[in-house]
């Protein structure tokens, strides 16, 4: 893993690769928390609507308050290893990375076995390329044979 700029963390493809196992509970619990706040939103919503009482509605806000807490600190964590959620709702994330002499990411959305794609800053999702060939290992040369 390298550094640029202000610490931001560059990831070769198969050092990304190994943090899937972390990354994806990560992930998960963003998504499930995610789909929480949803639900306990559209109660307030229904509760302000209906007659629910001032106290039953502080309730569910507060319960709201605490499940935004919750996910924020997921987001933490992913931060700290380096890796930038780009969507709660559907668990996607990219990972920083060197490709010849640009950043680019390495994309991985939950549900996926693994990261088989890439993308330019400004592209996106819809920009998804595969890893393959862009990202191969460099062929290690014998230093006796060089």
């Amino acid at each position: 893993m390298t550094t640029v700029g202000r610490e931001q963390k560059l990831f070769e493809l198969e050092e990304a690769r190994r943090t899937l196992p972390l990354v994806s509970r990560i992930v998960r619990d963003i998504v499930e928390k995610t789909e929480s706040m949803k639900e306990v939103y559209l109660a307030i919503r229904e509760g302000a609507e209906g007659d629910a009482s001032i106290e039953r509605l502080e309730e569910l806000q507060d319960l709201l308050h605490d499940i935004a807490d919750e996910r924020a600190e997921f987001v933490e964590e992913l931060t700290a290893l380096g890796i930038e959620l780009k969507d709660p709702n559907i668990g996607l994330v990219d990972f920083p990375a060197r490709l010849d002499d640009r950043v680019v990411y390495l994309c991985w959305k939950l549900g996926e076995e693994t990261i088989d794609h890439w993308h330019e800053l400004t592209s996106g999702f819809s920009g998804r390329e595969p890893v393959e060939d862009a990202f191969e290992e460099e062929p290690f040369v014998n230093s006796s044979e060089a």
